[in-house]
């Protein structure tokens, strides 16, 4: 390998023609006047000849595609999941003052809402970037569904599909935070009592709040009633939303009234177990644990204009007549926008 040089394609063509080839005898006549050689002349290419099988081009054998080498992804992960556990153990780990858990929310809980949130309900999300990047806002949704999965799937389109990656701060009823497991899941999630003294300090400190007005009214109600709104309560949200001059975003979620079908309601049994409800539905308590199982809807959730609450006085809070407009403002949005996405559904499941 020592001796070996780099020649053009041509002169490698033309010698292996002159290896493999007997050189053809000219006479002195045929060369040309200014004392081109016969070799020279050979190595021209005629018009339109094909190249012999020795005349190609020898290639390089081809190899199998190589396996992209490891770049220590999965050691980083290993790592990383290592001193997460290491974390918690030693619990070197913040939680604010409300129980919010942002590292475990990030890293555990919300890895195990995203498969529900993309493979099985399928959510699609318009209108994020109506949400501001920083700063307080309130955020007003319909509730619907039985149980309380709306909320739930909407702090996962806020924290996934929002370019700062913000999290939702949802208000819960006191229910929530009665139940043993789902207490602490709630508070690690960042949800709070739906109080207005809760409310003002996290919009104060310029987090997304999320409530929905409708409560118990909304989750509750019979299957023939879906997709109308019930009653916004007293306007609660919209005092907050003044006193802090933070806009509010209605949003309207379509898909979670079909996911448990309330076809009735056991009154005297929720009064017992000390529920607001006990529904019935299709498949539950007639399946049993199997009938817990939500029905695979498609969702839609949709984020409508701010509206903006800042150019207000301060004792505008305490107008009635205000909160009333501004509640009946919101409220008539969301209805205008369920309606508008249930026209251009095409199934309840695709």
């Amino acid at each position: 390998m020592a001796d070996a040089k780099v020649i053009p394609f041509d002169d490698d063509r033309s010698r292996g023609s002159a290896v493999q080839r007997p050189s053809r005898r000219r006479s002195a006549g045929n060369r040309r006047k200014n004392g081109e050689s016969a070799l020279v002349r050979e190595v021209q290419p005629l018009p339109g000849r094909s190249f012999a099988q020795d005349d190609v081009p020898v290639t390089r054998e081809e190899q199998p595609p190589q396996k992209p080498q490891d770049d220590g992804g999965l050691e980083r992960r290993i790592a990383s999941g290592l001193a997460f556990l290491r974390r918690r153990l030693t619990g070197d780990y913040d939680v604010d003052d409300f129980g919010y858990d942002e590292e475990l929310t990030d890293q555990v809980l919300m890895s195990l809402l995203r498969p529900v949130y993309e493979k099985y309900f399928r959510v699609e999300v318009k209108g994020v970037e109506n949400i501001p990047s920083e700063g307080g806002a309130l955020i007003v949704a319909n509730h619907s569904g039985t149980l309380p999965l709306d909320g739930l799937m909407m702090q996962v389109a806020v924290h996934d599909h929002h370019p700062a990656g913000r999290h939702l701060r949802l208000l819960a009823a006191d229910l929530v935070f009665m139940l043993p497991v789902v207490n602490e899941l709630a508070r690690k999630l960042g949800h709070t009592l739906a109080c207005a003294e809760d409310a003002e300090r996290l919009l104060g400190q310029g987090e997304l709040v999320g409530v929905m007005p409708e409560g118990f009214k909304g989750i509750g109600k019979p299957f023939s009633e879906r997709y109308k709104l019930q009653r916004f309560g007293r306007g609660g949200f919209v005092s907050t939303a003044l006193r802090k001059g933070t806009p509010i975003i209605p949003c309207s979620i379509v898909g979670a009234e079909e996911i448990y079908p309330m076809i009735g309601n056991a009154k005297t049994l929720a009064r017992l177990l000390g529920f607001p409800y006990f529904p019935l539905t299709p498949t539950f308590p007639w399946l049993g644990p199997l009938g817990a199982v939500p029905l695979p809807t498609k969702w839609t959730i949709q984020f409508g204009e701010p509206i903006p609450t800042d150019g207000y006085p301060p004792e505008a809070a305490e107008d009635p007549m205000l909160m009333f407009n501004l509640t009946d403002q919101v409220r008539e949005q969301i209805q205008h926008t369920l309606y508008k996405l249930l026209v251009q559904r095409r199934s309840v499941f695709f």
